[in-house]
């Protein structure tokens, strides 16, 4: 088998990458608390993964295969969030935009203080499912925190998806609750 080409995410793979991630997230359970109605999910979906697509593309921290196919979407330890921009506000109702600033919020009260690497998004398509795209995407960003010396950090809140990058390598280091979501904090030492 051969290993796919991971490439480095441009903005002419916006489209393929939030559709992917929109199509791969469905019935995830933060994104499904986060836009609950399944009419205007895909929409409000795909505003809150472009709004982080946006905000890494630049950064050169989101790996794909396929051009968008398969997401890998990082922060570096320099990476800084800045104040809030009104992208999400213009397109999301105010209940929807207060589910996500408060999930981004207790997330970001449970990471550690100290420079990590944060796997933010990981998804793929699933008419490319099982192909393993999914490691191979993360592992870009996994190779720069080992290059970096610094751990690298996720969360779920799919249970499902705790026991998949156990297996990749990664451990619980906090598990959080947000009503009615269970947190999983998880790390993988790099270093």
């Amino acid at each position: 088998m051969t290993a796919p080409e991971i490439t480095m995410a441009t903005p002419e793979d916006r489209g393929r990458a939030i559709g992917s991630l929109v199509a791969a997230f469905a019935n995830d359970p933060v994104l499904r608390y986060l836009f609950p109605d399944a009419a205007t999910y895909p929409r409000y979906a795909a505003a809150f993964f472009g709004r982080l697509f946006d905000k890494r593309v630049g950064q050169g921290t989101v790996w794909t295969i396929g051009r968008g196919a398969s997401v890998a979407m990082w922060d570096a330890p320099t990476a800084e969030d800045g104040p809030p921009d009104d992208t999400l506000a213009a397109q999301l109702p105010a209940d929807a935009l207060a589910r996500v600033y408060a999930y981004d919020e207790a997330v970001h009260a449970a990471l550690p203080t100290t420079p990590f690497w944060y796997l933010g998004v990981l998804g793929t398509h699933p008419d490319h499912a099982g192909r393993r795209w999914g490691h191979a995407v993360m592992g870009a960003g996994l190779r720069r925190a080992a290059a970096d010396g610094v751990p690298a950090i996720l969360e779920t809140s799919n249970p499902a998806n705790v026991e998949v990058y156990r297996r990749a390598g990664w451990e619980v280091a906090l598990v959080v609750t947000v009503e009615p979501l269970t947190i999983w904090i998880m790390q993988q030492s790099t270093g």
